[in-house]
């Protein structure tokens, strides 16, 4: 049976992260020791509610919040009081929030994320009587628009886990509108795929860069449709390119974990360099591709080996320290339900995975769409990142218990706290030239998180880049996009955050740009391109994209 809808997942989520909020003692005689503030932001609310009840309240929508653009709410006093009233209340909230963060409450984060679910889903314009555009528009379309929306619930209901879909299914298609640069499968074992792109220029840089994607989701959100490709754009720029595609893991791999991805990481390694004959190649991760990347250069600096020649980390947090929005999964008992799940189905399901992150943004990942594809009969929009968004993985079972485990225990940020393919970790033994990529407005892996990595590893030659957008979208954001912007600087590592940021230069542009023309100082001289991929060894084994990123591989 399905899940009902979003209501029925709110119930859900709130009874997950209410159970990592009881923790004892302290932490109610913590809360109880914010009552008399609690109180005083009680009686303002009282007194708030008492001047839109006069019609004297100022209380505005913040700028950019969609859900109150109709001008309805503006001109009918009986919405607008009902709008102000629910912005009051959803502010007193939010005070709430940020005094316990202030006070550096330890669940925080979980209070946060609990009551942004339930303030969102209080919103008036998710349900029918509530939204004045919704209504006009079936008075308009004589009901029409109404049936449309009960239809497409009917086939959320049945097709997409009682969730409003964010794209339709059919909208794009892999290895036709996405995931098309030119390359082939030059290598394949159960763990993943090895694709090697088909140069573009004349000459390409001798050393190549190896591309690692989290093994969350599929890796063609680098890849993505032509112009919006940041592979397609490293290649256009004389660099050879390979990238790890991971197979979608069944219930047989329930055992897979960090020793297995790693050791596919360096088996990649070593096809490149043969493919390329060259000594040394370079390494880029994107966010858990990033983890895994650390943990393999950490692996191989154990091993006595010198195979890595640069590291660049994109959207990475190796620290979990601070205020993270996913530290609301990293409660104890939220984090045993969720291991105990994947335990049990011997994966974690790409529809759970989904479903953690959508909730970290209500508004915009769900209720924007139930709003647009029931209460207004609207097809979602065929969008390529969210075509991507839609299309999940799954994690073997203990891959997932060792994420959460590194999410909860923040071993990454310590030395040589906990062992990772037979090494202890310490980050300061990655000492090759370091690139670190974080995005402004990241909701999953926050910038400051990110330029962490930059204290942490051990390098002298460490560059950060802060890019706009958030963290997708600051991944697929091409040169092209003429409201793409980053901010570069110098003393990474050596200065906090802030600092390094009131001293940086806003530059107009991808940070793409900033990263390819990094990588080409400390890629070596230029040289005649291949006339063909793969080697004698490495025969090609399918056209890109592959088959793992389609499914296209017998269980």
């Amino acid at each position: 049976m399905p899940e009902l809808n979003p209501l029925k997942k709110v119930s859900d989520v709130v009874a997950g992260v209410t159970s990592g909020l009881r923790s004892g003692m302290d932490d109610a005689s913590f809360l109880a020791g914010q009552a008399p503030a609690t109180g005083r932001d009680v009686v303002d609310l009282w007194v708030e509610l008492l001047k839109i009840g006069t019609g004297d309240s100022e209380v505005e929508p913040d700028r950019g919040d969609k859900r109150f653009a109709d001008p309805t709410w503006q001109t009918n006093p009986a919405y607008r009081a009902l709008a102000q009233g629910y912005l009051a209340g959803t502010r007193a909230v939010d005070k709430l929030n940020d005094r316990l963060e202030e006070r550096e409450f330890r669940h925080a984060q979980a209070v946060r994320f609990l009551s942004g679910i339930v303030t969102s889903a209080l919103a008036p314009t998710n349900y029918l009587l509530g939204n004045p555009a919704a209504l006009k528009r079936a008075f308009e379309t004589g009901g029409k628009s109404l049936v449309a929306g009960g239809k497409n619930f009917v086939d959320d209901l049945r097709h997409n886990g009682g969730m409003p879909s964010m794209v339709r299914r059919d909208a794009f298609t892999v290895g036709v509108d996405l995931a098309v640069t030119p390359g082939a499968v030059v290598s394949r074992d159960p763990v993943a795929e090895l694709l090697q792109y088909t140069p573009t220029t004349d000459q390409v840089h001798e050393i190549p860069t190896i591309v690692v994607p989290p093994p969350i989701g599929r890796y063609y959100f680098l890849d993505m449709a032509p112009g919006r490709s940041f592979v397609e754009y490293a290649v256009s720029q004389g660099h050879q390119m390979f990238l790890i595609s991971w197979r979608n893991p069944e219930k047989q791999h329930a055992d897979w974990g960090i020793d297995e991805y790693v050791a596919r990481v360096i088996a990649a390694i070593d096809e490149a360099r043969a493919i390329t004959g060259v000594d040394k190649v370079n390494l880029i991760g994107f966010c858990a591709g990033g983890i895994l990347e650390a943990i393999t250069l950490n692996r191989l600096v154990d091993l006595g080996e010198d195979q890595v020649n640069t590291a660049s980390f994109a959207v990475t947090l190796l620290d979990w320290a601070g205020q993270i929005p996913m530290a609301a999964f990293g409660q104890g008992p939220t984090m045993a339900l969720a291991g105990a799940a994947s335990a049990r189905q011997g994966v974690f399901e790409a529809r759970q995975m989904a479903g953690a992150f959508t909730w970290l943004r209500p508004n915009d990942l769900v209720w924007n769409y139930w709003v647009n594809n029931y209460l207004m009969g609207q097809d979602p929009p065929a969008f390529d990142i969210l075509a991507w968004n839609a299309d999940g993985t799954r994690l073997p079972a203990h891959l997932h218990k060792q994420f959460l485990d590194i999410f909860h225990r923040n071993p990454l940020a310590q030395s040589c706290a906990r062992s990772f393919a037979g090494s202890p970790f310490d980050a300061a033994t990655i000492t090759v030239p370091t690139f670190v990529q974080g995005a402004i407005t990241d909701h999953l892996t926050p910038w400051k998180g990110t330029y962490r990595t930059t204290q942490l590893v051990g390098s002298d030659d460490i560059t950060y880049v802060l890019s706009n957008a958030g963290h997708i979208a600051s991944l697929v954001n091409p040169p092209s996009n003429p409201k793409a912007s980053y901010f570069v600087g110098g003393d990474a590592g050596e200065v906090d955050a802030e600092t390094w940021r009131a001293a940086s230069t806003k530059k107009m542009g991808s940070w793409w740009t900033e990263w390819v023309e990094w990588a080409a100082q400390r890629s070596g001289a230029l040289q005649d391109a291949p006339t063909g991929l793969g080697d004698a060894g490495h025969k090609v084994l399918a056209e890109a994209p592959g088959g793992y990123v389609r499914d296209l591989v017998s269980a």
